[in-house]
């Protein structure tokens, strides 16, 4: 087996979703970062690191600010956060119970901001004449029943992908025998385009902004349909699905918060979620909460007489 005061004015009044005065973690309020301006990390879920990075360069290229993107699985994030050594991560659900219960216990209440809609993408060699996938069947290989699946590759044991099907297939556990997992979704890629037969389980951002490695190996990769099984119908993860929920691995990203003053990772969360951001994800093939508003200029026709 990822100024003046005018312009602070216009950066809140654009993005919109967060309400600075409510913060209910624990900070150094004496911290010299503000929402536009200084250095801090951010804890990102590997498997949607590319539209993370995209942000960055945006929101670095406005104001006078470092973000600093450290990928890692959800399980690792989450411990950092728990543990007090991140501040600011970004995963692909809300924070369960369990751990809800954990930070109340501290008197922590993480601020979750959502932001966007991501999938899982399920692919195959090109050489597999396969192009569609009952997830049920794949459930049912988790279980150790018999089926068609030669094997499933996982970007990491403790990924949020990994997490998803366990708790789909109702395990705490991944079997031992066909089930294989790298460190990142690159590496997973590039085992299924070099392995017919299995099926890679990925983040669907890594298909559609691939890194430089990753998108001549794409040309030996089929991204697969998944069936739902409420509609019965297969169905592509693309944009337009995964917006309107078609896609049945569709999931939203959240931004989870615990600084407790207003710094860069409060800012960046209203930031992706404001208009800006909304646009950025649209851009990048994702979909976006909110639709980004759409200028139209309208010109008077001069008849000359």
């Amino acid at each position: 087996m990822i100024k003046s005061n005018n312009k602070i004015i216009s950066f809140l009044l654009g993005c919109g979703f967060v309400i600075f005065g409510l913060i209910s973690c624990k900070g150094d309020k004496e911290n010299k970062e503000t929402i536009l301006t200084g250095t801090t990390s951010i804890l990102v879920d590997e498997s949607v690191l590319p539209i993370i990075e995209d942000q960055v360069a945006v929101f670095e290229s406005q104001y006078n600010a470092t973000i600093k993107l450290i990928p890692q699985s959800e399980k690792e994030s989450v411990q950092s956060l728990a543990n007090n050594k991140a501040q600011t991560i970004i995963l692909t659900r809300k924070l369960n119970e369990v751990e809800r219960t954990l930070f109340k216990n501290r008197q922590i209440v993480p601020l979750e901001t959502p932001f966007a809609i991501d999938a899982i993408a399920l692919i195959k060699n090109n050489k597999t004449k396969d192009t569609i996938q009952d997830i049920l069947e794949i459930v049912d290989f988790l279980k150790g029943n018999q089926t068609k699946i030669k094997g499933l590759v996982f970007d990491n044991a403790n990924s949020s992908t990994t997490r998803y099907f366990l708790e789909l297939a109702g395990l705490k556990n991944m079997p031992d025998n066909g089930v294989f997992s790298f460190n990142t979704n690159d590496e997973v890629i590039k085992y299924v385009s070099q392995n017919q037969g299995m099926i890679g389980i990925v983040g669907v951002n890594w298909i559609i902004q691939p890194s430089a490695a990753t998108k001549k190996i794409l040309e030996n990769i089929t991204v697969l349909s998944v069936k739902d099984n409420k509609t019965k119908e297969y169905v592509y993860p693309s944009q337009e699905n995964i917006a309107a929920r078609k896609y049945p691995l569709a999931r939203v990203l959240y931004s989870i918060n615990c600084q407790g003053y207003d710094g860069l990772g409060i800012g960046f969360a209203s930031f992706i979620s404001g208009e800006i951001g909304q646009r950025v994800i649209l851009k990048s093939g994702l979909a976006p909460l909110r639709e980004p508003s759409r200028n139209i200029s309208i010109r008077n026709k001069i008849e000359s007489n």
